[in-house]
């Protein structure tokens, strides 16, 4: 079991690599919200989004002999951009298995970091299955993004920090998706507050992790049809769900329009750029879905990897 020792020698492994990013108070989101709220920017992270953190703390962990041959991950993009900045930090190559209808900004990042991409169907085709025989048949090491205890420990890290700049808290909301991020956090944050609320959020379309901790086991959905592309996955992990049925106490739903509403108001109010996973936190507050709200909140905002025209596109609609 993932404890909080390890998210603390993770701190430490990535400290002066990824960024301390700031905890941003927003009286005006206070007053919405009815509660005072800490956002921990994980969209001003180094590529944009906390994953950076899991991916360097387990790339750094493996030996100089396989750095040499090279790394492999799949990915939507954001574990993609984080896993081929990392091996180019730490001297190796890395091959990225990405959606086909992945946003353009992403491929072009994860290029610009110099890793190659193969891209599949995510609605037809198995990225686990593609990545296991790539690794295996190219002898690389297959960094996932988010079954893995050392990415989970190095996504932990994110929580660490905000509570220990914004001090106790009742209540930490994490996007999920695979559960890898929502699990580091709760490990930090009950390790640290055992009393503290963990709670997820998920769009509407994408409720594997909702379902499945009702249910008591893993639950496989469709393949969600979201704009919050970063948690389009159809089944919780099977480590970060071994975590999150214990550690997690509840899960909230947002519609992509409450997504695209907290978009709009962190543009306008808060200055900042947010993709519609990173968002999906903001708009569970805004949207009134903590009712009545814990008196101090922490809020991962996880990602801000949205290009331009697709962020006037979902500011417009």
């Amino acid at each position: 079991m993932l404890t909080l020792q390890d998210i603390r020698e993770a701190a430490k492994r990535i400290d002066g690599v990824a960024h301390r990013t700031p905890v941003i108070h927003s009286r005006t989101l206070d007053a919405r919200v009815g509660a005072e709220v800490f956002l921990k920017a994980e969209n001003l992270q180094r590529i944009g989004a906390f994953k950076f953190r899991g991916a360097y703390n387990a790339i750094a962990q493996l030996s100089p002999e396989q750095l040499a041959r090279g790394i492999a991950a799949y990915s939507s993009g954001n574990h993609a951009q984080a896993v081929a900045l990392s091996a180019r930090e730490l001297g190796s190559t890395a091959v990225i298995i990405m959606p086909a209808d992945t946003p353009a900004s992403k491929l072009d990042a994860v290029r610009e970091y110099g890793a190659e991409i193969i891209t599949y169907d995510r609605y037809s085709e198995d990225r686990v299955a593609i990545g296991n025989k790539l690794a295996e048949d190219r002898g690389l090491a297959l960094i996932p993004p988010y079954e893995h205890p050392h990415v989970i420990a190095g996504q932990g890290t994110a929580a660490l920090e905000l509570l220990d700049e914004a001090g106790p808290l009742d209540a930490i909301v994490v996007p999920v998706g695979g559960g890898g991020l929502i699990a580091g956090s709760a490990v930090a944050a009950k390790g640290l507050h055992p009393g503290i609320e963990v709670i997820g959020v998920e769009p509407a379309e994408g409720d594997d992790t909702k379902r499945s901790l009702e249910a008591g086991e893993r639950v496989t959905i469709p393949v969600p049809r979201t704009i919050a592309d970063g948690q389009a996955a159809p089944v919780p992990g099977e480590l970060t769900f071994s975590i999150n049925k214990d550690l997690v106490d509840r899960i909230v739903l947002v519609s992509d329009d409450e997504l695209r509403d907290a978009l709009r108001f962190a543009v306008d109010r808060l200055k900042q750029v947010m993709e519609p996973s990173g968002a999906s936190g903001l708009a569970a507050l805004l949207a009134g879905r903590l009712d009545p709200p814990p008196a101090r909140i922490g809020v991962i905002v996880s990602g801000g990897n949205v290009g331009a025209a697709r962020l006037a596109s979902l500011l417009g609609e």
